[in-house]
């Protein structure tokens, strides 16, 4: 990677890294509730910027949308799951469009089959899981996410592979709503799976973009 870019743009990552790091370790530390939501709601905050600083298209614009709205419900969920899962919903209809317009024009027999099983299992576990119809519905929105991404131009191993991560993390936290109740798993894993999910989204998304980019260019692609 070019000297300029390092310092430009890696430290958005960096910092994002750090930021989710400390709200990991801090989360049961007497510094405050509302610095401590604020600190979550950072870490994909600056995943948002770091979009935005590494690509100047509509896609990347989209990608920066989908971590705003996911920073706000980040926050939002800590007062409210009600406000918090309106955001997240959201998060995940611009997320739907960013990948429904990097479609793969040719996917396999099996990524089909993956992609229509995330977009069918995901609303039927998460029911399972939490009894409620509403966060059924919810999760109707985070299957079709995870099945777009799945299906979509961008690698399976990193965006594919992050909205797995993210419907995991929603699992454990729908978990925690049913009969299984509170369990110290779910209290470990939540915010790691979620966050390494939406981490790999965006180095992902931008990765691709940079590749297109690097092709007119003849230059080598880099997140």
């Amino acid at each position: 990677m070019p000297k300029r870019a390092l310092v430009e743009h890696r430290p958005w990552l960096l910092a994002s890294i750090a930021v989710a790091t400390a709200y990991y370790f801090l989360g049961n530390a007497p510094i405050g509730g509302i610095q401590l939501m604020l600190l979550k709601g950072l870490g994909i905050a600056l995943l948002a910027i770091y979009a935005l600083r590494r690509h100047s298209s509509a896609d990347a614009r989209l990608l920066a949308l989908v971590m705003v709205l996911s920073s706000l419900g980040d926050v939002a969920i800590e007062l409210s799951l009600v406000a918090g899962g309106v955001a997240f919903f959201f998060s995940h209809g611009a997320a739907v469009v960013l990948y429904l317009r990097n479609r793969r024009l040719d996917p396999t027999s099996s990524q089909k089959l993956t992609g229509g099983a995330l977009l069918l299992v995901t609303p039927l576990v998460s029911y399972l899981l939490s009894g409620d119809w509403a966060i059924a519905l919810y999760a109707l929105a985070l299957g079709m996410m995870a099945c777009t991404a799945w299906l979509s131009r961008f690698s399976r191993y990193r965006v594919g592979a992050g909205a797995v991560l993210f419907v995991l993390s929603d699992w454990l936290i729908f978990s925690r709503m049913g009969f299984i109740g509170q369990n110290a798993v779910a209290d470990w894993f939540v915010w790691p799976l979620y966050y390494s999910g939406q981490f790999l989204i965006a180095t992902g998304v931008v990765q691709t973009l940079r590749g297109d980019l690097a092709g007119d260019r003849s230059e080598p692609a880099s997140t």
